[in-house]
């Protein structure tokens, strides 16, 4: 095949246009063609190819706890998002994952972009046998403490209840199933990484609504984490009623 009578310009829209199981044919296709730009264009994607080559493999090694208890059926992941923040629920997510379920780039939602989270996490909600969410309010996090609303809302997550638990770092009380604590299991089990962005995701999309009501917090910025604005909004405004008042006890208010 003559590939000279094709511009560059038609065969990089070629490429953009091809799927991605055909794109080695395509590559093996415009080898031969001298041009530097049809080179650069080969570059580019041989680079992308190779990416999605690492990338699989790391999700592979990301579903080895799923590997490892496939046998016990529905594997639920488990994480929680805002157990730092001054103000606003601690929210936690619940996420079963189809058998070899592919979602490329899904990873802890700490080490990823507020883009890439709400991309995965609509991906996730596409592909996923059962999302579920539980959180636990400002009022019930100062009521009983931060670890305990982290346990309730956990517990409302997985209701009802799957056959396995991974949670990351933590065991459930109150939770009458398997459950396997994984250390930075965000990063380690993909079901927990889906679970983590879907609490992060929702979390911070309650924030920004709760921004809309009390602009002067600046919530939608810092989540109702302790940043230096956010720190002296309160002490200019009082606090609001999402505020843990057990968290801003000793911040002096004007």
């Amino acid at each position: 095949m003559n590939t000279d009578r094709k511009s560059i310009a038609q065969i990089r829209q070629e490429f953009e246009n091809t799927a991605e199981d055909a794109l080695e044919t395509l590559l093996e296709q415009y080898q031969t063609d001298e041009r530097s730009g049809v080179q650069s264009v080969l570059k580019r994607y041989r680079k992308k190819q190779e990416a999605l080559k690492q990338e699989r493999l790391r999700l592979e090694q990301m579903r080895s706890y799923e590997h490892k208890y496939e046998e016990y059926g529905y594997i639920c992941g488990i994480d929680e998002a805002g157990r730092g923040p001054l103000a606003g629920p601690v929210v936690a997510g619940a996420v079963i994952l189809p058998k070899e379920c592919e979602i490329l780039w899904l990873n802890d939602s700490k080490q990823l972009s507020e883009k890439r989270r709400e991309a995965l996490y609509d991906e996730i909600m596409e592909k996923a046998v059962a999302v579920s969410v539980g959180m636990a309010s400002p009022a019930r996090i100062d009521e009983i403490n931060i670890l305990q609303a982290t346990y309730e809302a956990m517990r409302q997550a997985v209701d009802p209840a799957p056959d396995l638990t991974l949670n990351d770092a933590v065991t459930i009380p109150g939770v009458d199933i398997k459950q396997v604590p994984i250390i930075k299991g965000d990063a380690k089990s993909l079901s927990i990484a889906a679970a983590s962005v879907i609490a992060k995701v929702t979390r911070d999309r309650l924030m920004k609504e709760y921004d809309l009501v009390m602009p002067q917090y600046g919530f939608a910025k810092h989540k109702g984490y302790g940043s230096a604005a956010h720190m002296e909004a309160i002490r200019k405004y009082g606090a609001s009623p999402i505020h843990r008042k057990s968290f801003i006890k000793n911040i002096e208010i004007q």
